[in-house]
């Protein structure tokens, strides 16, 4: 492959659709956004690694190394983005359009575009000084269906055949260091009544009456995690418990046979996925010993732990050196926790804004990229080069 510039290799990226959704019917494989960085980290003299996830066929995570033996750096991505509503859109999300000074496209910060900043960063490197006189490793790591199950990240952990000293998550953060964020945890509270004529309430168990009590509990519950657990650098520093959803019955002449609530958890650090699910099956112990069997709690994707990170970690301390900006702490969750289990000193620092994540017309300012394009050159230049 010859030189690609900046602007080609975004656009070839954004035209590659790999969208993951829960839905059959909109998801995509990744495997062009796959080839496209294969291709480009071949080129430069990297080997490759392309693995099929064992949990999702189709799907496929690419690990590219220059360098031998364990540590260095490792720049982590997912290539999926999540689906879009087209009636939302000005652009084609599939087409790298520039107006008003922004690059406009689906993945654009979120985060296929971070792949073109690494590409762009080693191919100036290589021009500079030859990308063959490294002295630490440099690993590209691009995943799979992060929008969806973390099945690419969570197959990398346990695989643990990856052993960097630092792993970079560009995710969108304006280039701002990201050493701590919290989890996540969605959950179904399903409650089965028995069904009956409305005239009658005492022949069936109206499980909407039921869920009333349950929600009484998850909000006692919810006060409890809030004054028992804190974690001040975040903006919200405590664990946050919101009820998403419910829908139950089919008539208002019928007793309801069926409800079902769906939360939302985000645990900090301190507290663990499963001390949380305790908590849960706790608060709604006392309503199942009321009515046998009456209340089950079924996780609705696996739940997602909060990323602990340190402040006081040398990568950490280059970041922000570099960037200019402290360490923060987001309330958002990504791959970090899965990556981190490699054993490597991480963050989360990537180009663009998490305001445009998940957005109509998603894009990148593109005052932003000249300065995070020096950034991650500086990044990957002082842990591998220097």
């Amino acid at each position: 492959m010859s030189h690609m510039n900046f602007m080609e290799m975004y656009r070839a990226l954004i035209a590659a659709p790999s969208i993951s959704a829960t839905v059959p019917s909109l998801d995509m494989s990744n495997r062009e956004v796959i080839n496209l960085l294969a291709t480009w980290c071949e080129s430069l003299g990297f080997t490759i690694e392309i693995t099929e996830l064992e949990s999702s066929p189709g799907k496929y995570n690419l690990a590219a190394k220059l360098g031998d033996g364990d540590g260095g750096l490792m720049l982590a991505g997912h290539t999926d983005t999540v689906p879009f509503d087209d009636s939302r859109w000005q652009f084609d999300p599939f087409k790298l359009s520039e107006q008003d000074n922004k690059l406009f496209g689906l993945g654009s910060i979120d985060m296929k575009g971070f792949f073109a900043f690494v590409i762009n960063a080693l191919q100036e490197i290589d021009a500079e000084i030859g990308i063959k006189n490294i002295k630490q490793p440099i690993t590209l790591l691009a995943t799979a269906d992060e929008e969806t199950t973390m099945s690419g990240a969570i197959e990398i952990a346990k695989q643990n055949k990856l052993r960097p000293s630092r792993c970079i998550i560009g995710e969108p953060t304006d280039m701002v260091p990201v050493y701590t964020h919290k989890g996540h945890m969605s959950t179904a509270i399903r409650i089965t009544g028995k069904a009956g004529h409305s005239s009658d309430p005492d022949a069936g168990l109206n499980a909407i009456e039921v869920m009333h009590l349950v929600i009484a509990q998850l909000l006692k519950l919810k006060e409890d995690i809030k004054n028992k657990y804190s974690f001040p650098d975040f903006k919200i520093p405590y664990p946050t418990l919101n009820l998403g959803h419910i829908h139950g019955g089919d008539n208002a002449n019928r007793i309801c046979g069926c409800c079902e609530l769906h939360i939302d958890m985000r645990p900090i650090p301190g507290i663990s996925i499963a001390e949380l699910q305790a908590m849960l099956l706790q608060a709604v112990a006392p309503i199942n010993d009321k009515y046998p069997n009456a209340v089950a709690v079924i996780d609705l994707h696996d739940p997602i732990p909060a990323f602990s990170g340190s402040t006081d970690s040398s990568l950490v301390k280059l970041a922000e050196k570099l960037s200019g900006e402290k360490a923060q702490a987001v309330n958002y969750c990504t791959e970090a926790p899965f990556l981190q289990q490699l054993g490597c000193e991480t963050i989360v620092m990537g180009p663009g804004s998490i305001q445009q994540a998940h957005q109509p017309d998603e894009f990148l300012a593109m005052e932003k990229i000249k300065p995070s394009q020096e950034i991650i050159k500086q990044l990957i230049f002082q842990s591998c080069f220097e």
